[in-house]
């Protein structure tokens, strides 16, 4: 191999051809599926050839020259003269992976097998056809980079509310601003109707509003704005541009016809006042037609349907940069440092009192605010590419144990941050191991109980507030709850009179070293592994949950956080210390008096409109000393279906957390996540609900013992 350098060309190679092997595997095991797709032959070959003149243009003339080969057997596939077999599909997968191992091998120094680059090589050149046997099929190339994207479409909108409706506890200005988040947007409001001061009822309600919206979500989304309100407004929404103007069609509907078409004045009335020579929105309003700020309205209409025309025609590409990730965390860093800043700001301009001084703040929090949501956008990925990537995994795995199995995926559009993708590799690999390993029955087994001889695994994704959740199901036997209690019991897990719901025994398997298997094999039976599961999906502060139907298959569950680096938390007190708590675990916030805990008998147990909720007492947790209040909070959270109370002193309210590390002194704390640094500079305690609430789960469970 030739010497290696450091620079940038070199550097791009690797990320380039990464996202390419990337491509090609994933190509690779659609074209098993559909070996006659013209489509996804040319994708393989087009990552074939860009591999290949890439890698001797930067030095790696072993890749080039291997690749070469490849690319010399899909081209003939190309020409219709090599079909696509499953070998072919196995010796290219193979290839793949080697050339993988070559750009590595420049990194690391290590060496390759070259005797395994030589059987690839000497089975590809065997399908290679002496002469031309079949007729030279066209093969019609679509540059897979080129996605279809909706069209905007503009929307006129008028939103008349019935008089009654500040009356009724609605704010229209809310509304109004959830429009301007679909899109381009303005809005006119009319306000003719508004009577005289001593006529004015306080409550009543006399402007409507004109919206020109234009935007991509469809009319459906226009609608979900209105939900709450259809009843007691009169919603009109028309379609006035569709976005599919010719070059020379930038202009739009004269004025008048705009006035006709919103019903504002009638055609005969205009064509008596257009002999005149005054501007026609002056003559309409000086005729008593119509009132100036409707004319307004129709303006703004005119204007805002010509500037759309003309950004869309001479709308330039979109361009997109790489930027190392380094860089990325760097400037995440720094956001989490401003947000802890501007609190500060903050807090300093109500101490202060000064007007001008709060102006200021509020400015920076809602610039900060921007930047935050900005900047988590950027390390948003789908996790579609993470999923690809397990096709390849049942393949092989499905060969090695000799069973069939499909792979379905859905909701890889789902975005999470790309620090939480990346830790999410092995717990999805472990399980997906388990699924086929002592999940899915072989193909005489499935026959035998009248399932089909494919087994099937659904791998989805969809977000559920500030969470992701990934389920992983697959129809096969499902977990025998009385194989995991009698392993539980012979491993002194629990006692063989312990009566568990199933969703604790299924809980059970979570613990190290624990296996139903009946005999160990290079892929472990379910459970092994599930404690290294349990372990990185809890160091992601997330949640692993299993239902399982015996003899139709297991599902199982992992509710992950959106990202790592900052959450909408609920700041609370115990005498002077501040603790946070994440906001998306809260239900809510009650009381606890003194005969709340008379009435508990000395559990901590309370009862929440008819259900027994168990409490933690942070007080008595961290050991704080000092009078209690009289009637303290508890916040109700929700984790894994269980319900956990969190009794302290005060509740201050939200507070948008950054979170830091403990360091390694603190990282054995029992019952903390991070911490954060408040806005007048001291430091508040993030609690792990999940490992408290896991706690006082452990505490149930030995008292049933």
């Amino acid at each position: 191999m030739s010497n290696v350098g450091t620079d940038p060309g070199r550097e791009a190679f690797k990320v380039e051809a990464s996202e390419l092997l990337t491509e090609l595997e994933t190509s690779l095991l659609e074209l098993e599926e559909a070996p006659d797709d013209e489509d996804l032959i040319g994708r393989v070959f087009r990552a074939m050839h860009t591999i290949k003149g890439s890698g001797a243009m930067f030095g790696f003339d072993d890749v080039a020259a291997f690749t070469h080969d490849v690319e010399t057997v899909f081209d003939e596939v190309r020409n219709g003269k090599i079909t696509v077999t499953k070998t072919l599909i196995d010796l290219t997968l193979s290839a793949r992976d080697h050339i993988r191992a070559l750009i590595d091998s420049a990194e690391t120094g290590e060496s390759v097998d070259e005797a395994k680059a030589g059987k690839i090589t000497e089975g590809l050149r065997k399908l290679l056809p002496s002469s031309a046997e079949h007729t030279e099929t066209p093969v019609k190339e679509v540059d897979s980079s080129q996605k279809t994207e909706e069209r905007a479409v503009t929307y006129r909108v008028r939103f008349k509310p019935n008089k009654e409706l500040f009356a009724n506890g609605t704010n229209p200005i809310p509304l109004l601003n959830e429009l301007r988040m679909l899109g381009e947007c303005e809005i006119i409001a009319h306000v003719h109707n508004i009577p005289l001061l001593n006529e004015l009822e306080s409550e009543g309600c006399y402007t409507y509003w004109d919206i020109i919206l234009t935007t991509d979500k469809g009319e459906n989304a226009i609608n979900d704005v209105f939900i709450f309100v259809d009843d007691d407004c009169e919603i009109t929404i028309q379609v006035i541009d569709t976005g599919d103007a010719l070059d020379d069609e930038r202009d739009y509907k004269k004025l008048g016809e705009i006035l006709i078409e919103r019903g504002d004045v009638s055609k005969e009335e205009l064509q008596k006042i257009l002999a005149g020579k005054k501007r026609l929105g002056d003559m309409v309003v000086d005729a008593g037609l119509v009132k100036p700020d409707e004319v307004q309205a129709a303006l703004v209409e005119q204007r805002h349907v010509r500037k759309v025309r003309e950004k869309s025609q001479t709308k330039e590409p979109a361009s997109s940069i790489r930027v190392p990730s380094e860089k990325l965390d760097t400037l995440v860093n720094l956001v989490g440092e401003l947000v802890t800043v501007q609190a500060r700001l903050s807090q300093v301009a109500i101490d202060k009192d000064d007007p001008e001084v709060i102006l200021i703040s509020e400015e920076v929090e809602r610039l900060t605010s921007e930047l935050r949501d900005d900047t988590m956008s950027i390390r948003m990925l789908p996790i579609g590419t993470t999923f690809s990537k397990f096709k390849r995994l049942v393949r092989d795995l499905s060969n090695e144990l000799g069973r069939e199995v499909i792979l379905f995926t859905e909701g890889g559009e789902t975005e999470l941050d790309k620090t939480v993708i990346e830790k999410l590799n092995d717990p999805l690999v472990h399980i997906i191991r388990n699924s086929i390993d002592h999940g899915i029955e072989s193909p005489a087994e499935r026959t035998g109980k009248g399932k089909p001889r494919e087994g099937k695994i659904h791998l989805s994704a969809e977000h559920s507030g500030a969470n992701v959740l990934i389920r992983i199901k697959d129809d096969g036997k499902g977990i025998s709850t009385e194989a995991v209690k009698a392993k539980a019991i012979k491993n002194g897990l629990i006692t063989p009179d312990t009566e568990l719901p199933d969703k604790e025994i299924y809980g059970l398997i979570f613990a190290p070293g624990f296996s139903t298997a009946e005999k160990v094999t290079s892929v472990s039976g379910r459970g092994v592994g599930m404690d290294v599961v349990k372990k990185n999906i809890d160091a992601l502060r997330g949640s692993v949950e299993i239902e399982s139907s015996e003899g139709n298959g297991t599902a199982i569950t992992l509710k992950l956080p959106l990202t790592l680096a900052i959450i909408d938390g609920l700041l609370v007190k115990i005498k002077d210390d501040n603790f946070v708590i994440s906001l998306s675990s809260v239900e809510e916030c009650i009381e606890l008096t003194q005969a709340d805990i008379d009435r508990a008998h000395g559990r901590h147990m309370v009862n929440v409109r008819g259900e027994l909720v168990p409490y933690i007492r942070l007080r008595e947790w961290f050991e704080i000393d000092g009078k209690e209040p009289e009637i303290a909070q508890i916040v109700i959270t929700e984790h894994n279906g269980r319900r956990t109370g969190f009794v302290v002193d005060y509740v201050v309210g939200e507070y948008q957390t950054v979170i830091k590390s403990l360091g390694s002194i603190y990282k054995d704390v029992e019952g903390l996540s991070g911490a954060t640094i408040l806005g007048d500079g001291t430091v508040a305690l993030i609690l792990d609900i999940q490992k408290m609430t896991q706690y006082v789960e452990k505490e149930e469970l030995e008292s049933f013992q």
